[in-house]
């Protein structure tokens, strides 16, 4: 299922126009957001997810060697 969300400023405007271009797909539901009030996940405890994200290391180790002698060119 696929919702169309369309904010209530514009609800009036833009309602029925969707409706009627997502008419022929019945995947798609045209829905008015109904919300009120500030965003609450952002005013709670930081989210699992958000505390322990992955940390990405470089784990490429240096390999100790030696390099070919080279013969400094004529002058």
């Amino acid at each position: 299922m696929i919702y169309c969300v369309i904010p209530r400023e514009l609800a009036d405007e833009l309602y029925d126009k969707m409706v009627d271009y997502y008419r022929d797909n019945p995947n798609v539901t045209v829905i008015v957001d109904r919300r009120e009030g500030a965003d609450r996940r952002k005013e709670s405890e930081p989210r699992l997810e958000d505390v322990e994200k992955r940390t990405t290391r470089d784990r490429r180790r240096a390999h100790p060697g030696t390099f070919p002698d080279v013969d400094q060119p004529p002058e």
